[in-house]
């Protein structure tokens, strides 16, 4: 799996003043906990950007006074104002303590439906999980070879060895819907049927037996 180092130096104040001081030097504030001990530092605002920056899952190998951490980013903040990175949280990974991420979801195949003329929709980018450090990884593989015309793939269908999956069993991941060309066609198909009814029911109007003349009165 990808990873990102990141050189790091802890920090002595904790203060707004000291938070400010590290941003004007192009640094941001971070914080690594789930370990043995809370550990506040700071690291160079370039050196986490090949790490926030992305939709790719990358662990943090992380040195902060000559101590080294692995650790996965669990929480992000911006400023309102600027939109810079203010403050980064990560999670420290420790061998025999689960862990929960957010895991990109990677699609395999061309799906059957789209051959015959529907359109992909993906409905979800990345999924819940809850594993084990050892079995984390880049992303979960859904294969939507098999996939039909207006079937679904749901959450309950994805299956990934060693890693549980926390979100909703039957929220779809991913499904193929329609076209607008698909839905015309079948209406033109539709429509020569449709039309063929009344004529159909023309000979039984006409078997109705006339009305009897009016007698005359004598």
């Amino acid at each position: 799996m990808k990873s990102v180092k990141i050189e790091g130096k802890k920090r002595s104040e904790l203060g707004k003043k000291a938070t400010r001081q590290i941003r004007s030097e192009g640094n941001v504030p971070a914080v690594i906990y789930g370990g043995k001990e809370t550990i506040h530092f700071s690291a160079p605002a370039m050196a986490l950007r090949t790490l926030v920056y992305t939709p790719e899952f990358q662990l943090a190998e992380i040195s902060v006074d000559g101590r080294n951490y692995n650790a996965i980013m669990k929480d992000l903040q911006f400023d309102v104002v600027t939109d810079e990175l203010s403050h980064v949280d990560f999670l420290e990974l420790v061998e025999g303590n689960k862990v929960n991420a957010t895991l990109p979801i990677k699609f395999n195949g061309q799906a059957q439906g789209v051959k015959d003329g529907g359109r992909l929709v993906l409905k979800m980018k990345s999924l819940n999980v809850r594993t084990y450090p050892k079995y984390l990884t880049e992303h979960i593989n859904v294969d939507i070879t098999n996939l039909e015309l207006h079937g679904n793939i749901r959450v309950e269908d994805v299956k990934a060895d060693n890693i549980e999956i926390l979100n909703s069993p039957r929220v779809p991941v991913a499904s193929v819907v329609t076209t607008r060309a698909l839905k015309q066609e079948e209406a033109a198909t539709a429509a020569p049927a449709a039309g063929a009814a009344p004529a159909a029911a023309a000979p039984a109007a006409a078997a109705k037996p006339a009305a009897k003349p009016a007698e005359k009165k004598k």
